[in-house]
């Protein structure tokens, strides 16, 4: 299917609105983000990543002799937000790129500050990974990776298939065999149904907001646009990702499907295991809040209806003592199911008798 935008020019002014969108975003420290009103939603995607990143650095690991490189590419890494996962999974070599170059140098600078020994070795280069070839960035373009990551990113390559098809590629072709390439994206199925259930191409809460830019009765398959708003951390066109064409454009650079989860059920898969991370990265909110004021973000103005979840909880637990738990508000819990986690594996990969690789 032809996708709704041009390849070429469209392509290049989108990149700019999303460059020009993060590089205006300032750094505002931990006490400006605790009175946000996603606080703990931003934690909860970040626990979210460091279990996936977690799991599957250990994938290479058991893959690879021990003592072995593990070479990462944060394609879209912005402002160097998984900095720590890859410090905590022992990754040697680091390729960090971002369309948003100020993003980038705040990335660097982040580094910088959190390693003083047993630094990895480390790129950065700012590049548009839809339009661009990554690895004539490389300073070795022979490089082969164990891992490239994709965090809430891949979708705006949809805007064409040129575009999604490049950005394919560049997580695909210095990928070693075997090893992986994972991401999150939103969940077209799920922002349809909402769009669906609520009879209106605008629709949303308090904390996110969607408005719909395209037929939403028939969806192209690249160009599906929507303009996404998320309290004051987002506010730019996106582009629905018809996942199973997401699969063929990875099965075409030898990229198979291994795993595809919402949030929920990835929170569902390592919550047990993940409890104590959950606390430390303050990942849930405290409700009723603590008194002391321990697990709770200042001056947050939400409403005592968005916890009729956890008040029903409550009251199904048989204890007569004060009951607290773990939660989200209903608004954040909103904005956080509408994303899914993905990770594919390279194939072998053999080649044909005109040099075109064949991958099984």
């Amino acid at each position: 299917m032809e996708s709704q935008s041009n390849d070429g020019e469209d392509g290049v002014k989108h990149s700019a609105i999303v460059a020009s969108h993060y590089n205006k975003i300032e750094e505002l420290g931990l006490a400006a983000r605790k009175k946000s009103n996603i606080y703990f939603m931003r934690n909860f995607n970040n626990w979210i990543k460091s279990c996936v990143i977690e799991k599957y650095a250990a994938l290479v690991k058991g893959r690879t002799p021990l003592g072995s490189p593990f070479r990462v590419l944060d394609m879209c890494c912005g402002k160097g937000g998984d900095l720590i996962k890859w410090s905590n999974s022992n990754v040697t070599h680091l390729i960090c790129t971002d369309i948003a170059q100020v993003s980038l140098e705040q990335c660097e600078s982040r580094f910088n500050k959190m390693y003083h020994q047993r630094k990895p070795k480390v790129e950065y280069f700012a590049a548009d990974a839809t339009l661009q070839q990554l690895r004539t960035k490389y300073h070795d373009p022979s490089l082969k990776l164990h891992l490239v990551s994709c965090q809430f990113a891949f979708h705006y390559s949809f805007e064409s298939f040129k575009q999604a098809d490049c950005m394919m590629k560049n997580a695909a072709e210095c990928l070693d065999e075997g090893f992986y390439f994972i991401g999150t994206i939103p969940d077209a199925n799920e922002l349809m149904k909402r769009q669906r259930r609520a009879m209106s191409d605008t629709f949303g809460n308090d904390i996110y907001r969607i408005q719909f830019l395209c037929d939403t009765d028939n969806p192209p398959l690249f160009g599906a646009k929507y303009n996404f708003q998320l309290d004051e951390v987002v506010d730019c066109p996106e582009f629905l990702v018809h996942f199973p064409t997401l699969e063929k454009l990875a099965l075409k650079h030898g990229l198979r499907l291994v795993e595809k989860k919402r949030f929920d059920e990835v929170f569902d898969e390592h919550r047990s295991r993940k409890q104590g991370l959950l606390e430390t990265m303050q990942a849930l909110e405290t409700y009723p809040p603590s008194p002391y004021g321990r697990g709770n973000a200042d001056d947050q103005s939400k409403k005592p209806e968005q916890y009729k979840h956890a008040e029903e909880y409550g009251r199904q637990m048989s204890t007569q003592h004060q009951f607290r738990v773990g939660t989200l508000s209903e608004q954040e819990w909103e904005a956080a199911t509408l994303y899914l986690f993905f990770a594919f594996q390279k194939m072998k990969t053999s080649y044909d008798s005109n040099g075109r690789p064949v991958y099984s």
